[in-house]
């Protein structure tokens, strides 16, 4: 395959609401050493992207400072000492940056293959979700069978993937959402029981739905009063784990029931951590998660499809928090 010199690109410009994304043309990036370069078929659309592009959330030193954390597509291209791939190889990956384009360079640790009998368009929604999910339910987390999840923003792409793969380990799994559709939407991939937060509160729900234990572990993206009230939720030995503030990181709270209980408080991002890091964690992705895909006992939620010129009306779709699941851009398609 012949590559092109320039190719196209979601251009963030200075930055600020999602009007200023814009097509642009650059360089193609080239494969440095121990990377792999994907022409792109499909591209996810995340939460951080849309912080980048606001310019909140700067990419870290030495990522490329395009927007886009995940992609499927073709390798075409080794670098030195890149190893685990081959020419042709169908792919999806958690980029570093630069997924929003029509070729990305990404270290090949973070490189997987589409699972059998999976779409490259639904296996553009996998690497970024999956990733955070693993990581922070799993490893920081410690999620066992038996144990029970709170997941807030469960209709999002991270929090029905989170559903999806504790209850697949024998988790008991409930989740937060805003709407009788979300609520229908999460039951359907798995979760026990749903609480509307515009209706109910989601600390009284809990305790009546645990018998006054408690949850084990409860993955949150809200921050704000969500902290005090999830620590509220929390069984003995229980483990909050945030990966996300769409509420304020800053907050004042009675930190007594971490002594009562033995809490556990904790979180992490994702983008900044080693290459090392992201292997480490697709490794154990390949290893545990791939084969419950490739049995259907777990399935990608694509709630709507964009060209890559469209990425403005994929933000505000996102930002208006009435998608279900994951979006994706067509880029080369497939």
């Amino acid at each position: 395959m012949q590559i092109p010199k320039k190719i196209r690109y979601v251009s963030h410009g200075e930055g600020g609401p999602p009007s200023v994304l814009a097509i642009a043309e650059g360089a193609t990036p080239a494969a440095a050493a121990g990377e792999v370069l994907i022409r792109v078929a499909w591209a996810g659309v995340n939460r951080p992207d849309l912080l980048q592009r606001s310019g909140s959330y700067p990419p870290p030193p030495g990522a490329s400072p395009w927007l886009g954390l995940e992609v499927s597509g073709e390798v075409v291209a080794l670098g030195e000492g890149a190893s685990g791939h081959a020419l042709g190889d169908s792919v999806c990956a958690l980029c570093n940056g630069g997924g929003y384009a029509e070729y990305v360079a990404v270290p090949a640790g973070q490189v997987l293959p589409v699972p059998r009998g999976m779409s490259l368009r639904d296996a553009a929604t996998l690497p970024e979700t999956m990733f955070t999910v693993w990581t922070n339910v799993f490893e920081r987390g410690r999620l066992v069978a038996g144990e029970t999840l709170l997941v807030h923003g469960g209709s999002s792409g991270i929090g029905l993937t989170a559903i999806q793969l504790a209850h697949d380990r024998g988790a008991t799994v409930y989740a937060t959402v805003g709407s009788a559709e979300k609520a229908s939407a999460c039951k359907g991939f798995g979760a026990d029981a749903v609480i509307n937060y515009r209706e109910q509160d989601f600390v009284e729900e809990v305790g009546r739905l645990s018998g006054g234990r408690g949850v084990n572990l409860i993955l949150d993206m809200v921050g704000g009063d969500y902290v005090a009230r999830n620590l509220r939720c929390l069984a003995l030995e229980g483990r909050l784990v945030q990966i996300a503030f769409l509420k304020s990181p800053k907050v004042e709270i009675d930190l007594l029931p971490v002594l009562i209980k033995r809490l556990t408080y904790t979180g992490s991002t994702l983008r900044p951590r080693s290459a090392a890091e992201k292997a480490a964690i697709a490794g154990a992705l390949h290893a545990q998660v791939w084969p419950r895909i490739e049995a259907g006992a777990i399935r990608a939620s694509v709630f709507r499809e964009f060209d890559l010129a469209d990425a403005a009306a994929a933000h505000e779709l996102m930002e208006s928090s009435t998608h279900i699941g994951k979006l994706v851009m067509r880029v080369a398609g497939g």
